[in-house]
């Protein structure tokens, strides 16, 4: 038995019972997945995926992380280097090189969602090894030839009600609309992340700012004509059904500048004359600026900080940017966002959702600003902790100070298609042991854990993110 009916749940016989009575109820319910990064263009051409090397491991830096820290080459995986070197073609041999060192995710949630995904669309039995890598691969190549493994097909058999991908403002949103004049009725939205034309910091900034104000017809030399170009650009991705924007800074700073100071830090950012401490201002100026202007459309707003991201300078410069070098940090949330929420804490049409890359903020800072704030939810366990033991330690970590019903359920945040019912199961299993423990304990009655489950596994990620 690849997976086991009761993985995941409590070892004492009594909250078992319960977590088994509690997933029964809510185990079938269908997917809301709205923020992730999988890639539009496999819903619009909806053609099949190569092979499984190009479909489990050259995308998903979960995998070839671990395998990079223990000695294997990128490039003896396929990732291709930025200046065209030679890199492993074969994607068999790929495979057989993830396969031998399968070990190495012992313990880890990659290996929950592996087994998971090998087990309930491709019927394994046997664990992956190097010994059955070829059996592997065959069947997994051979399903995905098959009409029922095409994107469209899967996402009809993940039930998938909604779907969210996150796009750039440069982005043309062409496969988005490839995808509305098919005909096709699943729910293919966009999320806005203009971190390109926000963040000082990122490859070509000065660049994708002319470009920006050449998408919109925009004068992006300045601020006003700037921020415009923004409102045209928000306006452009609901179209497409964008309800969400999404701000990967490297902290939770915000500013409230006056109009003056603003208009000169923008004009320092813009010409790259920037002083000490500029490109963090500027971050933390436009995360207000965002929240104005979703108090004007009502657009929900994820703050996604704390990771020093692209560490690995070396890996970074030959291969570029998400290479699974990615790190944590400390990240403070009381004084950094004390700026938006003087200006919009109180304010009726807007939804901040914060997540974190440090736990030690949730009993701290985050359950008791959401628990008060009106604008503030909760994001679920992100990234390095979205892991069995960092959704518990969330769980236990927030629910006192902040309830339930300021988080917003689950999100899967992935790349790796087939991963997401996966990932949705292990939310689902780790909620209704949580839950079990407090109807044992007698601080829930089952009746309501039931309601809970319902609602962490799909209401409050439907309500919170408009689908």
């Amino acid at each position: 038995m690849l997976i086991h009916p009761d993985r995941l749940f409590p070892a004492e016989p009594e909250a078992r019972a319960v977590a088994r009575r509690l997933y029964a109820g809510i185990q079938d319910l269908t997917i809301i997945s709205p923020h992730g990064h999988t890639d539009p263009r496999w819903y619009a051409e909806n053609e099949p995926f190569p092979d499984p090397a190009a479909l489990f491991v050259i995308p998903d830096h979960y995998i070839f992380r671990m395998l990079y820290s223990q000695g294997v080459r990128l490039e003896d995986l396929g990732i291709p280097a930025k200046d065209g070197g030679p890199v492993e073609k074969d994607p068999r041999k790929i495979w057989r090189r993830f396969a031998a060192q399968y070990d190495l995710f012992r313990g880890t949630p990659t290996r929950t969602w592996l087994d998971h995904t090998f087990a309930t669309l491709f019927g394994f039995t046997e664990r992956l090894s190097e010994k059955n890598a070829d059996e592997y691969y065959d069947r997994i190549d051979a399903a995905l030839r098959t009409p029922e493994f095409r994107p469209r097909a899967l996402f009809e058999r993940f039930r998938i009600e909604a779907i969210a991908t996150t796009e750039s403002p440069l982005d043309s949103l062409k496969h988005h609309e490839t995808i509305r004049q098919s005909g096709w009725k699943g729910r293919v939205v966009t999320a806005y992340r203009p971190d390109p034309v926000v963040d000082p910091d990122f490859d070509g900034f000065r660049d994708n700012v002319l470009r920006f104000g050449e998408i919109t017809g925009c004068d992006t030399s300045t601020w006003s004509g700037y921020l415009e170009a923004h409102r045209k650009r928000r306006a452009f991705f609901r179209e497409y059904g964008a309800t969400s924007t999404d701000h990967g800074h490297p902290t939770a700073r915000t500013a409230d500048l006056p109009k003056a100071d603003a208009e000169a830090l923008f004009r320092r950012v813009s010409a790259g004359d920037m002083h000490q401490g500029d490109a963090e201002l500027f971050r933390a100026q436009m995360l207000s600026e965002m929240a104005a202007m979703s108090v004007e459309d009502g657009m929900v707003m994820q703050i996604h900080p704390g990771s020093f991201r692209n560490h690995n300078h070396k890996i970074y410069s030959r291969f570029g940017r998400d290479m699974g070098a990615d790190i944590p940090s400390q990240t403070g949330y009381v004084n950094a966002l004390k700026p938006l929420l003087d200006r919009y804490g109180n304010e009726p049409n807007l939804t901040v959702i914060l997540f974190t890359l440090d736990e030690t903020s949730y009993s701290r800072e985050l359950a008791p600003l959401a628990g008060h704030y009106p604008i503030l939810k909760l994001g679920p366990a992100w990234w390095f902790f979205d892991a069995p033991e960092g959704m518990r330690r969330f769980r236990e970590l927030t629910t006192e100070t902040a309830g339930f019903y300021n988080t917003v359920g689950f999100n899967d945040d992935t790349r790796a298609y087939l991963s997401i019912p996966a990932r949705h199961d292990v939310a689902r299993r780790v909620d209704c042991a949580y839950l079990a423990n407090l109807v044992t304990t007698h601080r829930l009655d089952e009746d309501e854990a039931n309601e809970v489950a319902y609602d962490l596994a799909y209401r409050l990620a439907k309500e919170a993110y408009k689908l």
